[in-house]
């Protein structure tokens, strides 16, 4: 890969990396600046957990999660986990906004915070940001790959 490929690449992952970040900060912290127990009601109306105690650990604790990826993400720490991280928990969730359409609840996504019905806008919004963690992640793993060693020549050390 030329120089030039290389570069187009790097400044489309930043520009991944920032867009994917910033929507994971924002729809963290949307939901931290709420009480906990609208994500939760959020939660519980689609009906897939049914123990409060899972709901309200994944209320209290998914924010921070979703905060903490998307400022990995922006810095480009730990890249290959956090996208992969990221592309996973945005399967789940549009898993669940298609379960919950299939099973026709009128409900919010939760997705930045109460209030957003689920609609094929959310669906749509969620599967561009899934795409591009799976780009992100895609890219995380070729980046590193290097070439193998050439064998090792001559007597071994010892």
């Amino acid at each position: 890969m030329n120089s030039l490929q290389n570069r187009g690449w790097r400044w489309t992952a930043l520009v991944l990396r920032v867009l994917l970040g910033a929507a994971f900060v924002y729809g963290g912290w949307a939901k931290l600046h709420e009480s906990w127990r609208l994500f939760a009601m959020d939660i519980e109306a689609y009906k897939v957990i049914h123990s409060m105690v899972w709901i309200e650990v994944i209320a209290r604790g998914l924010p921070w999660l979703e905060v903490l990826l998307g400022l990995w993400l922006i810095a480009g720490v730990w890249l290959r986990g956090s996208s992969t991280v990221t592309a996973v928990l945005l399967a789940g969730f549009i898993g669940l906004m298609i379960w919950a359409q299939v099973k026709h609840l009128d409900i919010n996504c939760g997705c930045f915070g109460s209030g957003e019905k689920i609609s094929w806008l959310t669906l749509l919004r969620d599967g561009s940001l899934l795409a591009a963690a799976l780009v992100l992640a895609a890219w995380s793993y070729l980046r590193s790959r290097r070439p193998p060693r050439p064998p090792i020549s001559g007597p071994l050390p010892g």
